[in-house]
């Protein structure tokens, strides 16, 4: 074996030679592929795995890798055998809350391209003869989804890459890593030691602990999935014949899957205990790297597949009798309890590690969306970007807490129990909370706070104690699935928010400070904005990717000639700052030893102004300014600046003052009518006044031009990251936009809904942030659309539920366009 290699891949699995053919398609073939186990049945979750692909998700990344994933396997063969069977995937009903479910997901199938119908009873009985369609409401039929061969599709994807030069050697342990001056240098193996620039570990449940022996951690555990194959079943088909012709079958309600294998049924559940096993006790697998026969089986050996415990079994196998009544004919052969990752929040998790340069990730991904992560992670170690925006899969999202063994299995706990539930949007976890708080917690608590959570933190979302704002006024309620997690109370405090003065707890979004002498120049050639401004001025600017995509948007506020204060997205923005950073420049993430208080409201001045030591009126301290004052004797960074379009500021000091700053705004505000107010409030309102939220209305595939952000761009400045990829777009017509709907039925939508033309039969867009604008009357929802429909008064159609509800294009923003309320 050579002594180097460009790039080394732990990991031999579908997701390594995935990862491995779609480098060398781009031109890196110095790479070297390693696997403890044999080639290409390595033993691990690819070696047993079912092999379902299925499109259609909640996540427009998940289902567009999985879509990618389709396109390849569909393509590819391995010695004139097929590497994937394209009979459709069924999921049925059995219940009213499921059959709806199914109506959003058709939703958000148009929404992403991915072709699907709802189809009656019988109709799925047509399709798959031993479901009773007398249980069933119906099945959402999906044409493009079916049953990959995953050692198959692997060995297939490995042998086009080694006909590129990519090197694969197996039985071959990887022991340890030379990482020296934070990058990764070397691996070592027991067979030898190379010289790499990168790695990327793609190793499943060995990953945690090939990551542990480079100082990476990754979040994930192994969890164990129970699937059983049946006997013959009547009139499904031969033992010699195709290994499967029906639709693959989603029995969601009961947490479980049926796949044909020949003339038998294999059945995975979800529907048991939650059985966790430590990656670090996890052995090599023995076996000979053949592909485990289809009925089971051919599983000896495999580190991946744990003994079957067929009492977790009795009551799926009961749920699977009801649905398919020839069960009860035969009998379990087979089973086993095969291991795969699961993590935090059921998302995989990809890219670069924090602590080492150069130590890639790709973990905790399913079969389902293989070949587009393989994809994926190939752009991105080769251009420095991938073809698809990762943000909601990037490693990076996770913070230190994040990663604690405790966390890491109570989340992934959760996670598989809810696999195949029905999940809402804003429904948070039971556990563990509450794990972040601020100082503002006590107080809240005593107000009827009620809490959701976000990365940790115990958001309130409205106050019970403000019922007293609702007698009198006028409340338009969302329809159940909207309004889940809503309140009048809710409603009530966004419209007395733009009457007098409310108190928004603002302490949970991440903020770093910058400092040292290199620090504007770090920051100059970060963003988009001109930051070099005298101290006290505050920038709204954005973060491009190399491709002039918006990588993300930040607020900027220079506090001297050396010292910045940054409010980021997350994690990965504050990752992003550090990697470009020198030793001249200092980033410190400083979210947890600070909070903030949004005061914000027409009354905003009359309550501030009595407590702080300087003049904060109109003249003195301006819009989009920055200063450090006392609020009493609170130290306090004010920046005058507003989220929800309202005069007021963003008042910032660290922890141990918090309770402190609270309790004095709302004694001074008392006679203003001030009250604390809820992110449910604090969303409407930013939704009326046109703030774009990134992550939800733009990511990095989006340009500044089409997210209506152009204004934050200031090219003459100088040279910054993205500035010659986005004046080359702005050469070619804008193709899309982020436009503003109003839905004039005034239906209440929840994102992500497919937007058509109000005769056409395909989607031409989706929607993002949505809402009810309590300010305006108006039902509001943001949708990227083609360039010719973006203009005002384009009349459209949303698809929500079972119904198309008549919406149109209207100016951005619907409240203020003036913005006279903020700088007043």
């Amino acid at each position: 074996m050579d002594g180097r290699a460009r790039v080394l891949i732990v990991g031999a699995g579908i997701v390594g030679c995935s990862a491995a053919y779609h480098l060398a398609r781009t031109g890196i073939t110095d790479v070297l592929v390693v696997d403890q186990g044999p080639l290409f049945a390595t033993g691990g979750s690819s070696s047993h795995a079912p092999g379902l692909v299925f499109q259609t998700n909640a996540s427009e990344l998940l289902t567009r890798l999985a879509a990618y994933t389709v396109e390849r396997f569909g393509a590819a063969e391995f010695d004139g055998e097929p590497c994937f069977h394209q009979v459709g995937g069924i999921e049925v009903a059995t219940t009213a809350e499921r059959w709806n479910d199914l109506q959003r997901k058709r939703g958000l199938a148009a929404a992403w391209g991915v072709p699907a119908e709802l189809v009656g009873p019988r109709e799925v009985a047509d399709r798959i003869p031993q479901v009773d369609a007398s249980r069933i409401r119906g099945g959402l039929h999906v044409p493009g989804d079916g049953v990959a061969k995953p050692v198959r599709a692997a060995a297939s994807m490995a042998r086009a890459a080694e006909r590129l030069g990519v090197r694969f050697q197996g039985r071959t342990e990887v022991t340890g890593f030379d990482v020296t001056g934070g990058r990764v240098r070397s691996v070592r193996t027991d067979r030898g030691e190379f010289e790499v620039e990168s790695v990327l570990c793609c190793a499943g449940i060995w990953g945690p602990k090939v990551g542990a022996l480079a100082g990476v951690s990754i979040p994930v555990r192994p969890l164990a999935h129970q699937y059983a194959v049946t006997g013959p079943v009547a009139g499904l088909g031969a033992a010699t014949g195709p290994e499967v012709a029906q639709p693959v079958l989603r029995h969601q309600d009961a947490s479980m899957y049926f796949r044909q294998v020949h003339d038998r049924y294999g059945i995975g559940t979800y529907r048991h205990r939650v059985i966790p096993v430590r990656a670090e006790d996890i052995a090599p697998t023995t076996g000979d790297g053949t592909e485990a026969p289809s009925a089971g089986g051919g599983w000896a050996g495999m580190s991946s597949v744990h003994p079957f415990t067929p009492q977790d079994f009795k009551r799926s196998w009961d749920d699977a009798c009801e649905l398919l009544p020839v069960l009860r004919r035969t009998e379990l052969a087979e089973g086993m309890n095969g291991l795969f990752l699961f993590t935090a929040d059921g998302m995989p998790v990809l890219g670069p590690s924090r602590e080492v340069a150069g130590f890639w990730v790709a973990e905790a991904v399913w079969i389902t969306h293989s070949a587009g992560v393989g994809r994926a992670m190939a752009e991105w170690m080769s251009d420095g970007a991938p073809g698809i925006d990762l943000r909601a899969a990037d490693l990076r999202r996770f913070e230190d807490f994040a990663h604690s063994p405790a966390y890491v299995a109570e989340r992934s706990a959760q996670s598989f129990r809810e696999v195949y539930d029905v999940v809402h949007p804003q429904q948070p976890p039971a556990r563990p909370r509450p794990l972040r708080t601020g100082p503002f917690h006590e107080r809240q608590e005593r107000l009827g706070a009620v809490f959701l959570e976000a990365n940790g933190w115990e958001r309130p979302h409205w106050y019970e104690s403000n019922e007293f704002l609702v007698a009198g006024r006028e409340i338009v309620l969302p329809g159940e699935w909207a309004g889940r997690y809503r309140s009048p109370i809710a409603a009530a405090e966004h419209q007395a928010a733009r009457e007098r003065v409310a108190l928004f707890d603002m302490t949970s979004l991440a903020r770093a400070e910058v400092s040292g002498r290199g620090a504007l120049a770090l920051l100059q050639r970060l963003t988009t904005g001109q930051l070099d401004r005298a101290p006290g001025y505050v920038t709204y600017t954005l973060l491009l990717q190399h491709d002039g995509g918006v990588r993300g948007d930040i607020t900027v506020a220079r506090l001297s000639e050396t010292e910045f204060q940054v409010g980021c997205n997350g994690p990965r923005d504050v990752a992003w700052l550090r990697a470009h950073a020198d030793d001249t420049t200092s980033v410190r993430d400083i979210t947890g030893g600070t909070c903030c208080l949004g005061l914000w409201g027409p009354r905003a001045r009359d309550v501030l102004a009595p407590l702080a030591d300087v003049d904060v009126s109109a003249e003195a301290f301006r819009f989009f300014r920055a200063k450090r004052l006392f609020v009493g004797e609170v130290p306090v960074t004010a920046l005058r600046l507003s989220y929800v379009g309202e005069l007021g500021w963003e008042l910032y000091t660290s922890a141990e003052f918090g309770r402190r700053l609270w309790d004095l705004l709302l004694a001074q505000g008392a006679e203003h009518g001030i009250f604390p107010a809820g992110r449910a409030a604090f969303n409407g309102m930013r939704l009326e006044k046109g703030y774009r939220a990134w992550g939800a209305d733009v990511w990095s595939e989006h340009d500044p031009d089409e997210a209506g952000l152009g204004f934050a761009v200031k090219p003459g400045k100088g040279e910054f990251i993205g500035r010659d990829a986005l004046l080359r777009r702005r050469d070619r017509p804008v193709r899309r936009r982020l436009c503003c709907l109003h839905v004039t039925d005034g239906e209440v939508l929840m994102g992500a809904e497919p937007v058509f033309t109000e005769t056409g039969r395909d989607a031409v867009g989706f929607t993002t942030s949505a809402g009810y604008g309590h300010s305006t009357g108006m039902s509001l929802a943001y949708a990227w659309l083609p360039a010719e429909l973006a203009e005002a008064g384009t009349r459209l159609r949303v698809a929500y539920f079972d119904r198309r509800h008549p919406a149109e294009v209207v100016a951005d923003p619907v409240f203020d366009p003036e913005m006279a309320r903020m700088r007043a």
